[in-house]
């Protein structure tokens, strides 16, 4: 055969497998609004950048009729690109051939470049629409998840995994996700549960739609499995690509500088007028974190899950931040088991990778409830304090209002390992409320007194003088300055400078054990 006929062979098969499924299910898809996975792939990757691999291997497997049905690809298409000039590995479950079910030579395809990316050192991106494993190889499939789920583990904390679920993802499939270190969900087309609606009733008797189960809103707002959820496939693609640029390459790298005409010593008048005089009224936290950010800009994760505590990043002066921040608009920004889970593993990412932690703190404590206690926030609030304590990178903390009882020593106090810890002239350091204080430390003298009311508020008055201020924590160095509102972008700017080249280390351990 010749050079020309060998290569005519070639792009026969290649276009062979570029069709997946076939015209008519492609058309289908089309039909319904959705894109290929191979359209999927050259939408966020940089335009010609994707160089596929694997792109003729065929299953296996030869029950049920199944050797008569050999698809190029076999329900998966592998490779890597670029985003924005920067390396990525890639894998895209093809729906149009066999459901983008699970085969074990579909898995070994998803092994081969995760263990790519971690030997590259770049992040992978998984785009997951599938119909979970393929019966037809029974147990061969369900060995293909685990040897997923591992390289899943091995990469965590070392290159970034993202998983965007643009279609179902159930059973088994659901842990990569899972472990993986963020979640972005497209609505009215994505799904993640264990067990679907069907067997949730004759199981239960419970009566739920996919969508009630496992939606984007359920796991954005309830659960808290998903981190973003997105308006269509091409959100979904785009929040992949804005994700990435505030994170590095791998946990060797610093995260990646963006050029900004944002003056570093921009001050912000505004914000001395943020915090409002009564100690009980309730601002948006969001107002100081976007004002001080690099050209007013933070982009938030998990916004719509355990809202009394906000989560994102951001730039300061070009460099990457993160940002954890109680939200007083919101429950008053108290701690619970949900805010404090989400907060404790978004720390240990951003650790994990190098990116700075900024602490933006007014709580006025832990919630109080039998259903917070049976639920254990003494251990969900101990994930918390772990991760802060854990945590090697430069730290710096604000208290702009309120930090009282344990919830100060949490929130990235001095006293946990914290570089730069500021105050606010509206910062209120101590062991409970003023009011909670009286009733406490004044019991009896109350209870004797001719006018209890005029005395409560007098003692209030007095003790709010004397000890909810930032002056106390001051004197005793807990505190290594008070700033007025208007200069906190500056010295943040200032601090991070001068932690530019912090080195702190944890004692040798194989790995310490966080209060799961």
């Amino acid at each position: 055969m010749s050079i020309d006929k060998k290569i005519q062979e070639i792009k026969r098969r290649e276009e062979l497998a570029e069709l997946g499924g076939g015209e008519e299910r492609i058309a289908r898809r089309h039909e319904s609004g959705k894109l290929t996975a191979r359209e999927r792939i050259h939408l966020l990757l940089d335009e010609g950048s994707f160089q596929e691999t694997d792109k003729f291997v065929v299953h296996q497997s030869h029950d049920f009729g199944m050797d008569k049905k050999l698809i190029y690809g076999d329900g998966v298409i592998t490779g890597y690109g670029t985003i924005s000039g920067r390396s990525v590995f890639i894998f895209a479950q093809d729906f149009t051939v066999f459901g983008g079910s699970l085969s074990a030579a579909n898995a070994a395809k998803i092994c081969k470049i995760m263990d790519s990316a971690m030997k590259a050192g770049v992040p992978i991106i998984g785009l997951n629409d599938s119909g979970g494993a393929r019966i037809q190889e029974g147990v061969a499939s369900l060995a293909g998840y685990a040897d997923i789920f591992l390289r899943n583990v091995l990469a965590s904390g070392v290159i970034p995994q993202i998983s965007a679920i643009i279609g179902p993802c159930a059973g088994g499939a659901v842990y990569s996700p899972a472990i993986t270190d963020f979640i972005i969900m497209t609505r009215g087309r994505s799904n993640m549960f264990i067990t679907g609606p069907d067997v949730i009733k004759a199981v239960t008797q419970e009566e739920v739609t996919m969508e009630e189960l496992g939606g984007a809103e359920t796991h954005n707002s309830l659960s808290g499995v998903a981190h973003f959820a997105a308006e269509n496939e091409e959100h979904t693609l785009a929040l992949i690509r804005e994700l990435l640029s505030f994170l590095p390459d791998n946990n060797m790298e610093d995260p990646p500088e963006k050029e900004t005409m944002d003056p570093p010593d921009r001050t912000s008048e505004g914000l001395n007028s943020v915090i409002p005089d009564d100690p009980n009224q309730p601002y948006d936290i969001r107002k100081i974190v976007t004002e001080i950010l690099d050209d007013q800009y933070f982009f938030e994760v998990q916004e719509h899950y355990a809202r009394n505590i906000v989560i994102g990043f951001g730039r300061l002066a070009g460099k990457s931040v993160s940002i954890i921040a109680n939200q007083p608009d919101h429950l008053a920004g108290v701690l619970d088991i949900n805010s404090s889970d989400k907060a404790a593993r978004f720390i240990r990412f951003c650790d994990a990778f190098n990116i700075p932690l900024i602490t933006f703190e007014d709580v006025p404590g832990f919630l109080p409830g039998v259903a917070q206690e049976h639920g254990g926030i003494i251990r969900h609030g101990a994930k918390l304090l772990y991760a802060f304590a854990e945590a090697t990178v430069p730290k710096i903390t604000i208290i702009t209002r309120k930090a009282y009882g344990g919830a100060y020593c949490v929130m990235a106090s001095k006293h946990i390992r914290a570089d730069i810890n500021y105050a606010y002239p509206t910062a209120e350091i101590a062991v409970m409320g003023p009011e909670g204080a009286v009733k406490i430390v004044y019991k009896r003298d109350l209870e004797r007194a001719e006018d209890p009311e005029k005395m409560s508020r007098d003692k209030v008055a007095e003790f709010r003088e004397k000890f909810a201020n930032p002056y106390v924590a001051c004197e005793k160095g807990y505190l290594d300055g008070i700033i007025e509102p208007k200069d906190t972008r500056p010295k943040l700017i200032a601090a991070l400078r001068m932690l530019e080249n912090k080195r702190d280390l944890n004692p040798p351990k194989k790995h310490g054990n966080i209060p799961l």
